[in-house]
């Protein structure tokens, strides 16, 4: 759900490299959410316990349990190239894969759980005790797991006006990331349910429009006086400041089922930031997209993925939703190219347009086969990297 109710997996000043890199490069660092399952069945169960004595002890700084006794989650140290974020979360993805099979469980890189069952209990901590109390029958389902891409830069002002400029492109990595349409046995209706079940929370929402750091603080101590929120780590927009490290972080997207969904997402959210960088330093205004629409734009991303329309926030109506990511990738070739990534993106990309989508792979598997059980043993391989 959010690497906020644990803890976050970046490495500390002393241990990562500097925000920007070299040459004014941006590091990147990714954190992933897992469902376990019984293998059986495809049912949540609530086994962390059980997998985390398994993981090798040398990882547990890299994997964490989450909300629900049902998840489980990785963290890559940050770093400039994309090629050892794939390698240290290949390795971490295997990992933990193992560890769950030794525990008699499966793992699954999808945004919620698609067979129907008893909902697993929260993890026994004081904090989510807390937050339960507070929000009761808000955890609806077998556990929501998410994707979260973490962007180095320089200071906080500069994190604020990144985040306004950055929330207009949102929507689109929120469709291209879609990965939880089918929940309680059934299709959804939309591309990711797992969207729809985390907006109950009450401080889940796009990110406002920020005047300053100093306004960013405000919201979120007015949000804490006002009961909705425990504490900072409950601020649950779709990006924000890390509270511990020289990080925006992007926070908008189901898990990707595979490691090339991830890690196209992880170059694009660094192109998007470093982007936005250069728009800052030149004087580009950002787009003051009006808060209702952006919610609008985010339900259509949940609702059709990249199957349907997309609602564009930069000259108004809808749009296939493809036209609104080849947009995305020509707002960032430049910082894609200043990070050795663009022939890479292209190549991810090509695979997702020929692909689809999480959702889209999930609902071909039901269709051709009538059986979810197939469902979860498709996401199982592409968890692993086998497919």
């Amino acid at each position: 759900m959010t690497d906020a109710l644990t803890h976050e997996q970046i490495p500390t000043t002393q241990e990562q490299p500097s925000a920007q890199g070299g040459a004014g490069l941006r590091t990147v660092g990714v954190e992933e959410e897992f469902l376990l399952v019984d293998p059986h069945t495809g049912v949540a169960v609530p086994a962390v316990d059980l997998v985390m004595e398994q993981v090798p002890a040398e990882l547990h700084g890299q994997v964490d349990r989450e909300l629900q006794t049902s998840q489980i989650e990785i963290g890559s140290p940050p770093g400039v190239q994309l090629s050892a974020i794939r390698h240290s979360l290949s390795m971490l993805r295997t990992a933990v894969a193992d560890a769950a099979e030794r525990a008699g469980v499966r793992l699954l890189a999808i945004g919620t759980g698609p067979v129907e069952g008893p909902v697993p209990p929260v993890v026994d901590k004081p904090r989510f005790d807390r937050i339960m109390e507070r929000l009761r029958l808000l955890v609806p389902g077998p556990g929501n797991n998410g994707m979260h891409v973490h962007v180095g830069i320089p200071d906080p002002e500069t994190g604020v006006q990144v985040l306004n400029h950055v929330r207009p492109w949102l929507p689109t990595l929120h469709a291209m990331t879609t990965n939880s349409p089918i929940s309680g046995s059934e299709d959804t209706g939309y591309a990711s349910w797992r969207s729809v079940e985390w907006e109950r929370w009450p401080s889940v929402a796009p990110t406002p429009w920020l005047e300053s750091h100093a306004h960013y603080e405000r919201l979120i101590d007015q949000l804490i006086a006002s009961g909705m929120m425990l504490d900072t780590g409950m601020l649950y927009w779709y990006a924000r400041l890390s509270a511990n490290y020289p990080t925006v972080e992007l926070r908008i997207g189901d898990v990707c089922p595979s490691l090339d969904d991830t890690i196209l997402m992880a170059a694009l959210t660094r192109g998007l930031v470093a982007t936005a960088m250069t728009d800052i330093e030149a004087g580009r205004p950002a787009l003051r997209a009006d808060h209702h629409l952006l919610v609008g734009a985010h339900w259509r991303a949940a609702h059709d993925g990249l199957d349907g329309e997309a609602l564009d926030l930069f000259e108004g109506g809808l749009r296939p939703a493809w036209e609104l990511v080849d947009r995305l990738v020509s707002h960032v070739t430049p910082a894609l190219e200043q990070h050795g990534d663009l022939e890479l993106v292209r190549e991810l990309l090509a695979t997702l347009r020929s692909h689809g989508t999480g959702a889209t792979r999930q609902r071909a598997v039901y269709a051709r086969t009538g059986e979810l059980r197939a469902v979860v043993d498709d996401v199982a391989r592409q968890t692993r990297g086998d497919a």
